[in-house]
C-alpha cells in the first residue's frame, strides 16, 4: 500500500461542484488502496478578497493579524472536502496548521518551514482516514498562524510529502501538465511526460506559472516525484498514460529520464524592466554598494551585465528587476549618485525575458549560436544575456515576445514528438 499526497489549488475548489470533483478524485485513489493526504487553496478569489479587506483596514497592518485573516480561505476549503468526503463514504478529518503542528520561522507573511511533525497524520491515514490539510500556512515560534507566501500551497504539499515519506505528490491544476512552452503562444506546444527537477526549477523562476519556485526547491532536496495533473478530468476516467504513469507531467530526477532533450521548453516573463547605469567610477566596492543597496531594500536582482571602458576608469552596468520594483529601484540609485560617481541612469519596462531550458544542453555546443541566428533572422534585437548550465536568457523589447517564443519553439523541433 503507497502513501500519496494529492494538492487541489484554488481553481479546481472554486465551488461546490468543483469540491465534489475534487472528492471523487480522492475517493478513487482511496478505494485503489493508497493512505491519503490532501492539501487544499483557498477557493478561487478568496484570498485576494482577504488581502484587500486587510488593506482597507490599515496600510500599515500587523503581519500577525494579516497572517490570522487571510490563511482562513483554506481553512473554509478544508473544512468543506472534508464534510463532502464524509458524504460520500469517506473516512476524512481536516486539518490547519497548528494542529499537526506544521512549523514554520518568525516570518509572518513570507515564512519558511521548518519543521513538520507528521506522527498523527500517519497514525491517522494508516486507519485509512483521509488527512485534508489546509495549505498555505503553519505555526510560527510566537504560536501565531504564519502564512507561507503567494502560492505556498504547493509549497505545503511538497514539504508535507516528504515528511510522510510519500512515493509521490500529485498537483492537481487547471492545466493537464507542463508544456514546451505556454500553449496560449505556440498551439503546437507539447506535454511533457516527465522533465527533471533542475529544468523545472528554471522554468518556474523564469515565467512558468504551473508550480511554486519553492516547492520545486523542496521537491529537488527531498527527492519528492511530484505529478502535475489536471482536477477538470474525469475522476472515473482511466488515469493512467505514459510508462503506467499518471496522465500529466512527472517532475522527477534527471536519472529517471532516459531520453534527454537538447532542449526542454521556452519560458518568457514579460514582468521585467531593465535599469542602466552610465560610466559608473570602476574601482573595488562600488558594485557591491550599489547591490546591497538595493538588496537592503527586498528589491530583487536578476540578471546584470557590466562593460568596462577602454581606459578602465569606468564601467557600464545594466541589471534587471521585477516592474513592480522599477521605481523604487531607479529612485535608490537615483539617491546614491552623491556617494557613487555616475555620469546617468536611464530605464525602461517595455523589454521581456524569454528563456531556452534543457539538461541536453549540457553536453552540446551551438545551442546559443542557433537561437541567437534565428532570432537575428526574424529583427529581433538582444539586449542581455544571461547563461547557466541548463539556461540561456536573453531580454528583448516586449513586442517581440511572442515572435520569439514561437520562433525558438520551432528552432529545437519542440513542436516534434
Amino acid at each position: 500500500m503507497s502513501r500519496l499526497v494529492m494538492k487541489f489549488g484554488g481553481t479546481s475548489v472554486a465551488d461546490l461542484d468543483r469540491i465534489r470533483r475534487v472528492a471523487r478524485h480522492v475517493k478513487r485513489e482511496v478505494d485503489a488502496g493508497h493512505e491519503v493526504a490532501v492539501v487544499v487553496s483557498a477557493m478561487a478569489g478568496e484570498t485576494n478578497k482577504l488581502v484587500k479587506l486587510c488593506r482597507e483596514a490599515s496600510l500599515m497592518h500587523d503581519a500577525r493579524e494579516y497572517d490570522a485573516v487571510v490563511a482562513s480561505g483554506e481553512q473554509v476549503t478544508a473544512g468543506l472536502l472534508a464534510i463532502v468526503l464524509q458524504s460520500i463514504g469517506v473516512d476524512a478529518r481536516s486539518w490547519l496548521g497548528w494542529q499537526i503542528p506544521l512549523r514554520t520561522d518568525a516570518a509572518h507573511g513570507v515564512a519558511r518551514i521548518a519543521d513538520i511533525d507528521s506522527r498523527t497524520l500517519l497514525d491517522r491515514m494508516s486507519r485509512q482516514q483521509v488527512a485534508v490539510v489546509a495549505g498555505f500556512q503553519g505555526v510560527a515560534p510566537d504560536n501565531r498562524i504564519a502564512t507561507l507566501g503567494r502560492g505556498g500551497s504547493d509549497t505545503s504539499a511538497v514539504a508535507l510529502a516528504a515528511a510522510l515519506g510519500a512515493e509521490r505528490c500529485d498537483i492537481y491544476t487547471d492545466v493537464d501538465g507542463v508544456y514546451t512552452t505556454d500553449p496560449r503562444i505556440v498551439s503546437g506546444a507539447r506535454r511533457l511526460p516527465k522533465i527533471a527537477f533542475e529544468e523545472m526549477l528554471e522554468m518556474a523562476s523564469l515565467g512558468a506559472k504551473v508550480l511554486q519556485v519553492r516547492s520545486v526547491e523542496l521537491a529537488m532536496v527531498h527527492g519528492v516525484r511530484t505529478f502535475v495533473r489536471s482536477s477538470f478530468d474525469d475522476p472515473d476516467a482511466p488515469q493512467v498514460g505514459e510508462d503506467n504513469l499518471p496522465i500529466g507531467t512527472l517532475i522527477c530526477d534527471e536519472d529517471e529520464i532516459v531520453e534527454k532533450q537538447l532542449v526542454t521548453g521556452i519560458a518568457y516573463s514579460r514582468d521585467e524592466a531593465k535599469v542602466t547605469l552610465r560610466r559608473v567610477e570602476d574601482r573595488p566596492g562600488v558594485a557591491a554598494t550599489i547591490f546591497g543597496a538595493l538588496a537592503d531594500q527586498a528589491i530583487n536582482v536578476d540578471m546584470i551585465v557590466q562593460n568596462i571602458s577602454e581606459d578602465g576608469r569606468t564601467t557600464d552596468i545594466t541589471f534587471t528587476v521585477t516592474t513592480a520594483d522599477f521605481d523604487r529601484a531607479l529612485a535608490l540609485i537615483e539617491g546614491m549618485r552623491p556617494g557613487v560617481a555616475m555620469e546617468m541612469v536611464s530605464g525602461s519596462s517595455d523589454v521581456a525575458k524569454v528563456s531556452v531550458i534543457g539538461i541536453g544542453m549540457r553536453s552540446h555546443a551551438g545551442v546559443a549560436a542557433e537561437a541567437f541566428k534565428a532570432l537575428a533572422a526574424r529583427g529581433i534585437n538582444i539586449q542581455l544575456i544571461t547563461t547557466s548550465e541548463i539556461k540561456i536568457s536573453i531580454l528583448i523589447d516586449a513586442a517581440y515576445t511572442e515572435l520569439a517564443v514561437r520562433t525558438l519553439h520551432s528552432i529545437y523541433e519542440l513542436d516534434k514528438t
